[in-house]
Order: C-alpha cells, then structure tokens, then sequence
C-alpha cells in the first residue's frame, strides 16, 4: 500500500518525476537510421568513428568498445591476466558487475570500505588490502565523483597491480584537469540509459598501453584474429584467420556506436546541466542537519551521474525506508545506490558476511538517490527540493 502525502495533504506534483531519464533528440534518431540505411549494422565504420571520437575526448590512446559496461570490465580484467586464485579488490558500494569480474575470471573479489565523507574507495583500505595473490585493483568512481587516482596508481605500482577504474558514472570529469579515461591502466565508461551518455546499451575500455589494446580487441571478439603478428600459422590467403586466445562476442553494432556519436556532440551541454542540478541541491541541503551531502575532493571537477542525499537519521523521527516512500508519496521517485555487493545471496554462498565495510553499510542504511538528469525543468528541480524540505520539516525530531 502507497503511504499517503504527508498529514493528508496534496502532493508537491500531480505528475512524476523519474529518478534518471535519456535524452534522444531528432539528431539522434537520424543517425540511427542512417545507420539502418547503410551497408553495415554492425563491425562496421561507425565502430572506428566512435572509438577515436572516444580517444580525442579522454585523451586516451586506444579505445575498445564493447556490447556493454559489464563486458567491457570482463575483457579488461582477462586482459590484466586475472585468473584463478587470484584475488582483484574493489567496492561494495557499486553494482555488482564491478565484482564479478573478478569471479568470471576465477578469481576472488576483496572488497574494502570507503571513504565514508566522498563514498569512494580509500586507497588506504586498498593497500592494506593487498596480498601475494592480489592481481588488480577496481575502482568505482561512484556517481561521477572520480575515485583519488594519484595514491590508487601509486599503491598499484608499488605493488605490480593494474589498476582499473570502473567509471561507468564518470563520462565528462575530469581529475586534476585531466578527463578521466587516460589516467588509470583501463578505464570503463557505460552507455546504459539512464548514464551521462546512451546507446541503449554499450561499453568501452580505454587504455594507453598498446599491449593492453591488442588483447582487449582479442577478448571482445571471440579470441579472433587476422593480424600476422598474432597469428600462429602462415596465412593460407585473405580469408584467414585465428583463433588464439577464449573470446567472447562483446561487439557493439554501428547503430548503438552512431548513437553515442551523436549523444557525445551533446556532452558539453548534459555536463552543463547536470552541474547546475547538483548546485541547486547542494544549496538547498548542504545546511540542513537532518541531512548529508556528499564530499567531494578538490582533484575531482566532477559531472554527476548520481545525486546521492542521505539521511541523518537520529535527527529524524522516520528512517530511510520511510523516507522513500514519503517522497514517492510526493510523486518523486527516487532509487537507492548501491546494494553493497556481498550482501546478495549468491555471494553469502562465496563465504563473504556483513560487518566486512562498516562504513559502507552504514551508507547503504542511510541513502537515496535523488531525481537527475538533463531534461529535468528547473520547476522539476525545486519540486525535489520541495517534496524533501517538506518531509524533513515534518519528521524532524
């Protein structure tokens, strides 16, 4: 049953307002079907087109992409020699794809507590972390905040690890003036829906290291190659190839690259966006009591994908659960990230417990992912700002 508005009232909106919503305009809907009217629906020019667009945007020197973020964080864990009993250590505070790339390689994800002001993970954890069988670092840059690269790369060459940043939230920030996506050893960018940037679905993997590029292309595509230097054989004619390594086919097709084309020629102005989104709320709660806005380090200019507000909760007389359904009531509809990942039942299978992140499961207890996105109105925004006033004013203890 729907709790009410609060004391019976009206609602602060007759309509919804989602909590992440894409943005497709005539220019993206013409570029797919230029697409569909072209000789090729997939392996074909656009593919090139979106990854060097991709490389000239981060600075990155190659870029794989891939059917999704998932596949993508896959091949990059194969092509870090991630293995069985190998240990890869990252968040709980992410979705579990982040982790299970370690498991899909027979290795053993380890995960590490936060930062519990930034929400991201703390190197110091990490290093503490580490052991012999330690192979590869994962870190989330959680909702478009980017994680504290310089002491992760430091602790990872200190160790021999390859780092990779899961920046599946982080399209479009940049950490000490720089775009994430050239920094660490491989970073991976989502196209899902509700991200910064849509293709419907897609992924990528950028990396400055040419080693690492060969085998990334190898892994998307079957473990298929037709370059002599990969060969094992001499090329019996043009037709042929190999097959040297266990791929997979994490290939994306040109209708998904030519829509994140387009939606990439609208980065700027979804960056813009956002940021004056995530202002208007900073403003609005950063000085209220019963509530807590996440911190930011200075070395992240940071686009949001994610606006994450939580509940102070000994300063209110209702809890977090609660706290939804009071402004779903308002007709806001709101989501929580992340579930921390070990607390999923097929990980309670692996051995993993509660009481691993303190810090991270206290977030979890306490947050609530607000409404962002590009095409929200300002009259959307204060309806947000609104609906949450009204509901701490309310339960305040």
């Amino acid at each position: 049953m729907e709790r009410p508005a609060i004391a019976g009232g009206k609602p602060v909106r007759e309509t919804k307002i989602f909590y992440g919503h894409q943005y497709i305009d005539e220019d993206d809907i013409q570029a797919v079907v230029d697409v569909l009217k072209s000789d090729y629906l997939t392996c074909g020019p656009k593919i090139t087109e979106l990854e060097q667009k991709l490389c000239e945007l981060t600075g990155a020197n190659y870029a794989v992409v891939c059917s999704n973020g998932t596949a993508a964080l896959h091949i990059a864990a194969l092509s870090a020699s991630v293995g069985e009993g190998d240990e890869v250590i990252t968040t709980p505070i992410t979705f579990a794809a982040s982790a299970n790339c370690a498991l899909y390689c027979g290795a053993r994800p380890v995960f590490v507590d936060i930062n519990p002001e930034t929400y991201n993970i703390d190197p110091q954890k990490v290093e503490e972390a580490i052991t012999p069988r330690t192979k590869a670092v994962v870190a989330v840059d959680y909702t478009g905040q980017s994680v504290d690269l310089a002491p992760l790369l430091k602790i990872c060459k200190e160790h021999n690890l390859t780092l990779i940043e899961d920046g599946a939230h982080v399209i479009g920030t940049k950490y000490n003036g720089q775009m994430n996506g050239s920094i660490a050893d491989m970073t991976m960018f989502s196209f899902h829906p509700v991200k910064t940037v849509t293709g419907g679905e897609g992924g990528v993997i950028l990396t400055n290291e040419e080693a690492l590029y060969k085998k990334l292309l190898l892994f998307r595509s079957h473990g298929i190659t037709r370059d002599v230097e990969q060969m094992r054989h001499e090329p019996e004619g043009p037709w042929y190839y190999e097959q040297v390594e266990l791929g997979y086919n994490y290939r994306m097709t040109d209708m998904q690259a030519a829509l994140i084309i387009s939606q990439l020629d609208k980065l700027p102005m979804f960056i813009r966006r956002r940021k004056e989104i995530v202002a208007k709320y900073n403003e609005a709660f950063s000085n209220m009591p019963e509530l807590f806005v996440q911190r930011e380090i200075p070395e992240s200019d940071t686009t949001r994908h994610l606006y994450i507000l939580r509940i102070v909760s000994e300063k209110l007389t209702i809890d977090r659960k609660e706290f939804f359904e009071a402004l779903g009531a308002e007709n806001i509809c709101c989501n929580v990230h992340y579930i921390p990942v070990y607390y999923f039942p097929y990980y309670e299978k692996l051995g993993y417990h509660k009481g691993l992140c303190p810090h991270a499961e206290k977030l979890y207890e306490e947050i609530i992912t607000l409404p962002l996105y590009y095409a929200m109105s300002d009259a959307d925004v204060e309806s947000v700002i609104e609906a949450v006033k009204k509901i701490v004013a309310f339960y305040r203890r």
